[in-house]
């Protein structure tokens, strides 16, 4: 059978109120193709996506994946263990907080034996300290073919009181320093900090929760953004924002002292 080379593309979504505009294919546990090369999926949950790495596309080489949450306990035995040799490239956007790094996203990539390039864009809730250099190297930059990594990740713990200095460091310990961005937060009414770190190299369409500890540089891909901070904004940060986002289409401000 000749292998296909034309991407195929669809979403789904159970709640009505975020429908696709397109027309909505079958469910992806009715559908199978052994020789399709890339794959474009968009998903309100990750358990309607877990069918597509079952082995049904087992080709499969490009895999673009956005989705709107994913929760750990969907990923059974099953979907833990079974390889996916033949997957050169990942792309994954999760809109939601996600509550288990280490459970779902770990497990997840650990499958994909010989990925060439990844792109992750996500929040997640740490319990006990945050996505750092430590982390992505011990589940992510380990990978042996893995020759490009773009991120975008911001995780958050309960935690106000810990070494700023040391997250930083061991995220240059990994990466020089004019590759990535780190910027971390402490929230005293909330009780909780935050921490984003990411590559220069990954073109981000949206950034969420700016704080005025936002570092500038330059986004011309971003035409989304959203402010948040518990300090109030001045004239000057306005100014850096402007800056930054040159292609701003929409700004969203929260802050009840600005």
């Amino acid at each position: 059978m000749p292998v296909s080379m034309v991407p195929v593309e669809f979403s789904i979504c159970r709640t009505p109120s975020r429908l696709s505009n397109r027309a909505t294919p079958p469910p992806p546990e009715t559908v199978s193709c052994s020789s399709l090369l890339e794959l474009h999926v968009s998903v309100s949950d990750m358990k309607e996506c877990l069918y597509v790495l079952d082995g049904r596309f087992d080709q499969l080489r490009i895999f673009y994946l956005i989705v709107y949450r994913i929760l750990s306990g969907y990923f059974n035995i099953e979907h833990k263990y079974k390889l996916l040799p033949n997957l050169r490239f990942f792309s994954l956007c999760c809109k939601e907080k996600i509550h288990d790094f280490d459970e779902s996203i770990v497990p997840l990539l650990r499958r994909m034996l010989n990925l060439k390039e990844l792109d992750l864009n996500l929040v997640a809730e740490s319990h006990e300290k945050f996505i750092d250099g430590d982390t992505l190297q011990k589940d992510i930059i380990y990978m042996p073919q893995l020759h490009k990594f773009t991120f975008n990740i911001c995780s958050t713990i309960n935690h106000r009181n810990f070494s700023l200095n040391e997250h930083i460091q061991k995220m240059y310990k990994y990466f020089a320093n004019n590759q990535i961005v780190t910027c971390i937060d402490h929230f005293q009414e909330k009780a909780y900090s935050q921490y984003h770190i990411y590559s220069y190299r990954c073109k981000l369409k949206v950034y969420i929760d700016i704080t005025n500890n936002f570092p500038a540089g330059l986004f011309t891909s971003v035409t989304k953004v959203s402010l948040y901070d518990e300090r109030p904004f001045e004239h000057e940060f306005f100014l850096r924002i402007a800056e930054s986002f040159p292609f701003m289409k929409e700004l969203t401000i929260e802050n009840r002292k600005a």
